[in-house]
């Protein structure tokens, strides 16, 4: 269900936004000024990138202490398990997340197939990327004929090359278990892992780190307006982090209100029941490390975490 994009680090806009570049003004200067300028460019612009790459590298790892020295969250086991079933409810109607590695359908939603287990499309990038990665370490699998196909559909809703055998070949290859693996870990490379470090990063709760979680796997790592990185934004613009000083639930709530008119605007009539009977219930009764017992509707179910 996620859209369309290239796939980002979760601190890369944290960094990218903190990096300029100071370029001094020597338009007054002489002709033989110019010209030993433009003589020494190349190296001079090696140099700056070099000093943009250390200081990133210097503001990632204060990063990485600030983080070390937090209560883990959602990164916690048995948060993290928690996590999966409430995702798993949205993604797969049932909390059992294990049981959907072999889970595929177009589900009409412009993306291609949706399958596994938080909802890998094959018109989003993701599904050829778990694909790609694991065909790297596992050359024979059944799913590798199927990467020209996948190619050439990444990006829209086609099944051109795929149909009839690309669905029984995933849920084929979903029984063994290093593709169970790959899909884990891609999950955790590509969504859980950026989404909880950038919400610690912006001062927020094992609740919020969830809320960036779900919110990174429904709209993808995209900087567009509706990608994650671009409701963060939005919802920046709104309302103070944590980080910055402000309220955490006065953020929340900014943030979940633009996420839901991304929902609505990409598929008018769309159950957003994830947002509103699930994460504001849960804000709303102010349970900001999401914790058990946990109750929650989606799509008109009832789910309970005792």
């Amino acid at each position: 269900m996620k859209r369309a994009g290239v796939l980002l680090l979760g601190a890369l806009p944290v960094i990218a936004a903190g990096v300029y570049l100071a370029v001094p003004d020597d338009s007054a200067g002489s002709a033989d000024t110019a010209s030993s300028a433009s003589s020494s460019s190349p190296a001079t612009a090696k140099s700056t990138r070099d000093d943009a790459k250390d200081r990133a590298e210097r503001e990632r790892e204060a990063d990485d202490a600030l983080i070390a020295d937090l209560p883990p969250g959602l990164a916690a086991p048995a948060k993290k398990e928690l996590a999966q079933q409430v995702v798993s409810s949205a993604e797969n109607s049932t909390t059992r997340w294990r049981t959907a590695y072999g889970s595929i359908e177009d589900v009409g939603d412009g993306d291609g197939y949706t399958a596994g287990i938080v909802g890998f499309c094959t018109g989003t990038h993701d599904l050829l990327t778990l694909v790609e990665r694991y065909t790297e370490a596992h050359p024979d699998n059944g799913l590798a004929g199927y990467l020209p196909a996948l190619r050439e559909v990444d990006g829209s809703d086609s099944h051109e090359g795929l149909d009839p055998g690309f669905t029984a070949a995933w849920k084929a290859e979903a029984e063994v278990p290093a593709f169970r693996a790959a899909q884990e870990e891609e999950r955790d490379r590509v969504y859980f892992e950026p989404a909880v470090r950038l919400a610690k990063l912006d001062g927020l709760g094992t609740l919020g780190q969830f809320v960036y979680y779900d919110a990174m796997v429904f709209h993808g790592p995209d900087t567009d307006a509706e990608g994650f990185y671009g409701l963060r934004e939005r919802a920046m613009a709104k309302a103070r982090t944590p980080g910055q000083g402000g309220s955490e639930k006065a953020y929340l709530e900014a943030f979940l209100d633009v996420r839901k008119q991304a929902m609505e605007a990409k598929r008018p009539g769309i159950d957003t029941s994830r947002v509103d009977t699930a994460q504001r219930r849960f804000l709303a009764a102010g349970n900001m490390e999401l914790a058990t017992p946990l109750v929650w509707e989606m799509y008109g179910d009832t789910y309970r975490v005792p």
